[in-house]
């Protein structure tokens, strides 16, 4: 691939020095503290965070660079300085230029076929298989391959034009979203193939449940091995929206305390099951908790769910998922039910706010905001710790500033609960 243009380089030096200059503002130390505590749960005051990257081109400046990976680097500055000037939440703009380990796999050895509207974000899975008598012999310990020479050519290219000012840091991001046995079921057979399944093929569920996540358990390994999975307890995204800052992980006395390599107990991890929501607790406890039982015991810290409702599944079976930290608690979620199941416990109560107010129109209702975040608030004044996590907003319809009015009332709202 032919150099970096000159021009182009000026421009991204230049985005990266304005980049530096929010990392360095006070109040981003003072949010590095109160992220410590919140994660501990000492926590002065709810976090709260807009996550931008589903409207990230309703803010992002018009692209000034050609060159691919010019291209790139510009728009992952561009985000995280437009988020900070857009809306101003509680995320930390780094101080740093970061480069995801490249990692690519063939699941299973089953080719997995998606098909996609011809617009927006609909599709459609072909199943690669029906039923698990058909299945489960097509299955194969995954192939985990590390993409190093893209991996190592993005952070050389990025070193080399941005390095004196913002250093380029390694992070792994494989792990966010891809400990989700119950997603690979879907991705391999499809949902109502799958909920057949645990009707009329139960054993044979159970053994596609437990061959899904022994290799997710191998994956880790794999990752460890390899070095490739690395700390997450400071500036570090996790869960399904929510940061790491952390000073419980790695346990002291741990080898990566000492400088050693990492190990999945020393890291955060995120599981969800949201493909699950369609059966009774009963299901849930004898088909899907098991796997993520085993799953959870991997990492020193949990946050579980995304867009499910948890509340169904706490009493006999989330409540009692290892090290678990934070639960999301969606839009679809009994608020109420689990301000009341948190309260005193060591779970942080990960409130999704409903993105209608701010993604269905460009008028934003502030009064009815105000109330249903109040009513949030209610539901966890006095029980239990709490963030707020926007989500899942896919235009702000030209109207850019509701954003920062929503994290503003959430904000001065959020301040009265502790």
């Amino acid at each position: 691939m032919a150099a970096i243009p000159a021009p182009e380089k000026a421009i991204l030096r230049e985005l990266a020095k304005k980049q530096l200059e929010y990392a360095k503002l006070p109040v981003m130390e003072e949010r590095k503290k109160l992220w410590m505590l919140h994660n501990r749960l000492e926590g002065k005051r709810p976090m709260v965070v807009m996550e931008e990257d589903t409207f990230f081109k309703d803010i992002l400046p018009p692209s000034r660079c050609e060159h691919p990976l010019a291209a790139r680097m510009e728009q992952q500055i561009c985000k995280i300085i437009a988020a900070h000037e857009t809306f101003d939440d509680d995320k930390i703009v780094p101080d740093f230029f970061q480069v995801n380990f490249e990692i690519s796999v063939d699941f299973l050895g089953v080719k997995q076929k998606r098909t996609r509207a011809a617009e927006g974000l609909g599709f459609h899975i072909e199943p690669a298989f029906a039923d698990l008598e058909e299945g489960l012999p097509l299955l194969k310990p995954s192939e985990y391959i590390y993409c190093k020479e893209e991996t190592e050519n993005y952070a050389a290219a990025a070193k080399d034009v941005l390095g004196d000012i913002l250093p380029v840091v390694l992070k792994n991001s494989f792990n966010h979203w891809f400990v989700t046995p119950t997603q690979h079921v879907v991705n391999l057979m499809g949902m109502e193939n799958m909920y057949c399944a645990m009707m009329v093929e139960p054993d044979d569920f159970h053994r596609l449940m437990g061959a899904i996540t022994d290799d997710l358990l191998r994956c880790l390994r794999w990752q460890e091995e390899k070095g490739l999975l690395l700390l997450n307890n400071r500036n570090d995204y996790m869960g399904s929206g929510s940061f790491c800052f952390s000073d419980e992980l790695p346990a002291p006395g741990s080898n990566a305390a000492k400088g050693g390599k990492a190990v999945s107990r020393d890291t955060w991890g995120h599981l969800n099951s949201q493909e699950s929501i369609g059966i009774s607790p009963g299901q849930f406890h004898e088909f899907v908790y098991p796997y993520y039982e085993k799953l959870a015991k991997e990492f020193g810290l949990v946050y579980y769910g995304c867009c499910e409702p948890v509340h169904a599944y706490w009493d006999n079976s989330l409540s009692r998922l290892p090290n678990l930290r934070k639960i999301s608690i969606s839009p679809w979620c009994d608020e109420e039910i689990m301000g009341e199941k948190l309260a005193g416990s060591k779970v942080i109560y990960s409130r999704k706010p409903s993105p209608n107010f701010i993604g269905i129109k460009a008028e934003f209702d502030e009064e009815a905001f105000i109330a249903y975040v109040k009513k949030t608030a209610a539901a966890v004044k006095g029980r239990c710790k709490a963030e707020f996590i926007f989500r899942d907003i896919y235009t702000l319809h030209g109207n850019l500033g509701k954003t920062r009015k929503a994290v503003e009332i959430t904000r001065h709202i959020a301040e009265t609960l502790y």
